[in-house]
């Protein structure tokens, strides 16, 4: 069983979005916001000084990498528990998430009371997942990405991409993700390798398309 109190961290860019989750979580009983951060850097470090039990984490933080920060929480803080609460709906965020260390997975769309019930359970030890979602995830392993499909790029790669989709310029790209713009430039050759591109402009512009349709699907 759950304690009776639950320590929650939250981890989203968007103050609305923090306040909406604090107060939702305060309404729930055992369970309380012990912290909040915008960014992965601000929000390791937080827990570092002090663990919560679980951490909510949004996967599109705008300077810094949600997948990365779950990595780093499954390596240094083995006992925070992580849910993701993530605009993606997509089923390979859902499985790299997992993978990255995460043990629960919630998208916006989905009500207040699922998102407490996916912390008490990964509080009481169980992977949380909707059910439309885990028969998803379970077709999937069945089969393997097409060739060309954004599905083949690693973490990094998928979030480089994401980010060149959103305007961002590779300077931007890498004071956002700490490394240097010559290993963002390598990052998009491979992404154009991968994907078939032919240049640097047909990489932007599919981006751009994708981020895009990443939008109007929320």
């Amino acid at each position: 069983m759950s304690s009776p109190h639950t320590r929650v961290f939250i981890v989203d860019d968007h103050p609305l979005v923090r306040e909406w989750l604090a107060t939702l979580l305060s309404q729930s009983g055992n369970l309380v916001v012990c912290g909040q951060a915008e960014s992965a850097r601000d929000a390791l470090s937080a827990m570092r000084s002090q663990p919560p039990d679980v951490a909510i984490v949004d996967l599109s933080l705008q300077n810094s990498s949600g997948i990365d920060l779950i990595k780093d929480l499954a390596e240094q803080l083995p006992s925070v528990r992580v849910v993701v609460l993530s605009m993606h709906e997509e089923i390979f965020y859902v499985e790299r998430a997992l993978r990255a260390g995460a043990k629960g997975y919630v998208t916006k769309r989905e009500s207040g009371d699922q998102i407490v019930e996916a912390v008490r359970e990964v509080v009481d030890g169980r992977i949380y997942a909707s059910r439309a979602m885990l028969a998803r995830l379970a077709e999937r392993m069945m089969g393997r990405p097409a060739s060309g499909s954004v599905e083949m790029l690693s973490d990094r790669e998928l979030d480089v991409f994401t980010r060149l989709g959103g305007g961002h310029s590779t300077r931007r790209i890498s004071e956002d993700l700490s490394i240097s713009i010559k290993t963002v430039q390598a990052y998009c050759a491979r992404i154009r390798e991968k994907l078939g591109y032919e240049d640097g402009v047909e990489l932007v512009r599919h981006a751009v398309r994708w981020v895009d349709r990443q939008d109007s699907s929320v």
